[in-house]
């Protein structure tokens, strides 16, 4: 059994105050719900030894690595969302990156897209995923995909521990990730089984 953990890895996804908090132009209505699983499902992989990875997303303050559709809200004298060094683009209350953890920084929906995750997992001997955080049809999906493509297996979602902006939009793309072969537990169900 600790082999297996040993070759799965978390990623734990844009779980930062700008798509949770109350106001902010990048809110996600179902993130703050998912906080208390998103934390469980950390400790649970702590005791597991299963390897951490804070996938967040941090931009340039003029915005230019940002999103063609997303460059206005970077305005002249405005602080966009998720820009580096800003509060928005931290970690929401009660998640902390530890020694051992390991933190990779994105510009757009895929964990995969123009990054070395995939890399680094395989540097490292991962071959299976577990994805919680944000948001259900843009970058859970996407990463999920990539990972899907990139033959991890198993790759899991953990449907109490992922939100989208609606539960139809969660549940519509949970739906489209299940039928690609992803696995989609309840954290309950995820913590029980060992999967």
């Amino acid at each position: 059994m600790a082999d297996k953990w040993n070759r799965t890895a978390l990623l734990v996804i844009d779980m930062q105050n700008d798509f949770v908090e109350e106001g902010s132009p990048m809110l996600v209505k179902g993130g703050k719900a998912i906080i208390p699983n998103v934390i469980k499902v950390i400790e649970i992989a702590r005791q597991r030894g299963i390897l951490i990875v804070w996938v967040v997303r941090e931009h340039d303050p003029l915005g230019r690595d940002v999103e063609l559709f997303r460059r206005h809200l970077y305005a002249a004298g405005t602080v966009g969302p998720t820009t580096k060094g800003s509060v928005g683009a931290e970690l929401v209350d009660g998640l902390i990156i530890r020694e051992g953890d390991y933190k990779l920084v994105k510009t757009r929906f895929s964990a995969f897209f123009s990054t070395h995750l995939h890399s680094f997992l395989q540097g490292v001997g991962i071959n299976s995923l577990v994805i919680t955080g944000l948001q259900t049809p843009n970058c859970i999906r996407q990463t999920v995909f990539d990972a899907v493509a990139l033959d991890y297996q198993p790759v899991t979602v953990l449907v109490d521990a992922t939100a989208a902006a609606t539960p139809d939009i969660h549940v519509a793309n949970i739906f489209d990730m299940k039928n690609i072969g992803v696995a989609t537990p309840t954290l309950q169900e995820w913590s029980d089984s060992g999967a």
